[in-house]
């Protein structure tokens, strides 16, 4: 089996859940192969990365159901966003559903430091942030969020979404009524935080639920 986790915001491909999870796996299961690819990039190159990644791997193992997802915040978005276009199942961590309005709060402080500065040529004004693996967030990014927008699951029984009511980031409510309204599993947690700071101590959680979702046992 292989698992392709994707990351957030402000991480890379050594972010502090995909390296646990990779460890764990290695100690614990070394059958399951973890893919932490970086994905510090404009978002059509993430999901065309994605998908190649995605077409890689399936055709070294018999079929798709062999790939899991597992994004934590916009890389639960991507998660939701592939699994739609590829079947493979996901397992999402706070998800971020609305990329294209919650990254507008980088818009607005631009938008501040632009009335300070106005020698910044166009160019670097249409920078609204940068991450710190050096994703240089553009309004043409926010622009192809809102036309990748999540509506609707293709493949909610292989949908798993884990939650916490401690978000300090994202709305976590929003996130899980729609991924309830859409039929996928939602597991909401009391209190926590937007980085899922207990991820080590669910690991056999995590690893349990993923082996459901590959045998499609998840109820």
């Amino acid at each position: 089996m292989n698992i392709i986790y994707i990351h957030g915001l402000d991480s890379d491909a050594n972010s502090i859940k995909g390296s646990l999870l990779e460890e764990y796996c290695r100690q614990y299961d070394p059958d399951i192969k973890v893919l932490r690819p970086d994905l510090n990039k404009t978002p059509d190159q993430v999901f065309d990365q994605m998908l190649s990644l995605i077409d890689s791997v399936a055709s070294k193992n018999s079929h798709d159901q062999n790939t899991v997802l597992v994004g934590s915040s916009l890389g639960g978005y991507f998660a939701t966003l592939l699994s739609n276009h590829t079947g493979c199942p996901a397992l999402l961590l706070n998800p971020s559903i609305q990329p294209h309005q919650t990254l507008q709060r980088f818009k607005h402080s631009t938008e501040d430091d632009g009335a300070k500065d106005e020698s910044a040529n166009d160019e670097a004004s249409e920078v609204l942030y940068t991450t710190l693996g050096g994703w240089r967030i553009t309004n043409a990014d926010l622009e192809w969020f809102a036309c990748h927008q999540l509506s609707s699951l293709n493949y909610p029984k292989k949908v798993v979404a884990l939650i916490k009511e401690g978000d300090e980031l994202l709305n976590s409510s929003l996130s899980a009524n729609f991924y309830r309204e859409q039929g996928a599993t939602v597991n909401m947690q009391k209190g926590g935080d937007h980085r899922f700071s207990d991820f080590k101590t669910q690991l056999p959680k995590v690893i349990e639920v993923i082996q459901q979702l590959i045998k499609g046992r998840l109820v």
